[in-house]
Parts: C-alpha cells; sequence; structure tokens
C-alpha cells in the first residue's frame, strides 16, 4: 500500500519507530457499473449509471477479493485490465467466466492477480453476459515494501 497516515498510526501507536513491525493493506470497497454485460470487445467499467464515462481505474498491485452485485444482468463476464499509459490489454486478467446473473457477493471466477500497473477496468462477455450490472467490489493493494516506507 501506498504512504498512509492509517498505517503510520497503527505502526507508532505500539510504540514501534523502528519500522520492523508491518501492518498490511487494507481491503477497500468501490462502486462500479457495467452498461452492457454483452458487448464482444473490452469495455471500460464505469463507477455508476449516471457517470458513464468515468471509468474505475485500479492502481497498480490492486487485487480484487470480491463482487459485490446490486443490479444484476444475466450470464458470466470476463473481467480484464487496459493500462492507462501502456494501453496494454488482458481480456480475462482480473476474473473469467464471472456470473452476473444474481445479487450477492461473488467470488468464483476472479483470478486474485495483482495488477502491474495503474489499469482501467475492463468487461466482456463470457458466457451469454447480458443487461446492466452494478454494485462494488473489494480489493486490497499488495505493497511491495512491506510497510518500510512508513514511519
Amino acid at each position: 500500500m501506498a504512504v498512509s497516515t492509517t498505517q503510520s498510526i497503527w505502526r507508532s501507536g505500539g510504540g514501534d519507530q523502528t519500522r520492523t513491525s508491518y501492518c498490511g493493506s487494507g481491503v477497500m470497497a468501490a462502486d462500479f457499473y457495467i452498461a452492457d454485460a454483452s458487448v464482444a470487445a473490452a469495455t471500460k467499467v464505469a463507477v455508476d449509471s449516471t457517470l458513464l464515462t468515468t471509468y474505475v481505474v485500479l492502481p497498480a498491485g490492486a487485487v480484487i477479493t470480491g463482487m459485490i452485485i446490486t443490479d444484476a444482468g444475466t450470464g458470466s463476464v470476463d473481467l480484464g485490465t487496459l493500462g492507462v499509459v501502456s494501453g496494454t490489454s488482458s481480456t480475462a486478467a482480473l476474473a473469467n467466466n464471472l456470473s452476473v446473473a444474481s445479487t450477492g457477493l461473488v467470488t468464483t471466477g476472479l483470478t486474485f492477480a495483482a495488477t502491474t500497473e495503474v489499469t482501467y477496468l475492463t468487461v466482456i462477455i463470457d458466457t451469454s453476459g447480458a443487461g446492466t450490472v452494478g454494485g462494488y467490489f473489494t480489493y486490497f493493494v499488495v505493497d511491495p515494501l512491506f510497510g518500510q516506507q512508513n514511519v
């Protein structure tokens, strides 16, 4: 996780100013909205149905741990990545055959792989995906420095 005041407080609150303790990364949640789960080409995922050109951007090292679907479509989709700077695309990097057919927490199909760069979240049809899909996803960011950048 990037330099974090919260991590600094957790570490220094226990009297450890030596950078020898490691508190890990916090789990975060973000909104998502898929306007059309039947798209045949990788399409950027929006943050909300009213903000269709504001896209979900994940930091480097992000690992999606769950999709909480509150507006279900049908079938399944693949979740991929599109590098913000590089333009490199991977159609099923984050989820393969992720069911969007019912509301609730979905983890089956997630790859639990970390993004390698700052990236857009993309969607493409897998098995008869259709309709709109919305909700929240949970993720954490892998900290390659194990908290050593914090005081």
